[in-house]
């Protein structure tokens, strides 16, 4: 079975978010990129800090651009990922089964994921890769 190992949430402060976070919950850092540490009350677009708990990666980001159409300020839960074998075939299946492919005319930062994202039928983006995102357990057999 198929498991989420990637969730990214949209952030004013990445930074503070992760502090609280990793003060809060124990999880441990893995890199930050776009938050200068000679001035840690200010965060650029794009910034971001990723963390794990050692089975997901919770990547806390302030985004350059509005990917999901609620505008550049949203805040809250922005796409989960699923790791799979085999991004190619995962995207077939997926738009097969109505899925939107999300063209990748966003850039992606340096010291970011790449992934492929899309839209299932409610709107909620998520996204596939076939490589393992930093500090998680690697899952079980995704062949489709």
């Amino acid at each position: 079975m198929l498991q989420i190992r990637h969730i990214a949430l949209a952030s004013d402060h990445p930074g503070k978010a992760a502090e609280f976070y990793k003060t809060a919950f124990g999880f441990r850092e893995l890199r930050r990129f776009g938050i200068d540490p000679e001035n840690p009350d200010v965060a650029a677009r794009p910034s971001g800090v990723f963390l794990t708990d050692g089975t997901l990666n919770i990547a806390i980001l302030k985004f350059a651009n509005d990917q999901l159409g609620k505008g550049i300020d949203y805040v809250g839960l922005h796409h989960f990922g699923v790791m799979v074998d085999n991004v190619e075939a995962w995207m077939d299946r997926l738009q097969d089964l109505g899925a939107e492919a999300m063209d990748a005319q966003y850039a992606v930062p340096a010291g970011s994921h790449a992934e492929q994202k899309f839209r299932g039928p409610d709107g909620v983006v998520f996204d596939i890769v076939d490589k393992p995102w930093e500090g998680i357990e690697t899952p079980k057999s995704t062949t489709v």
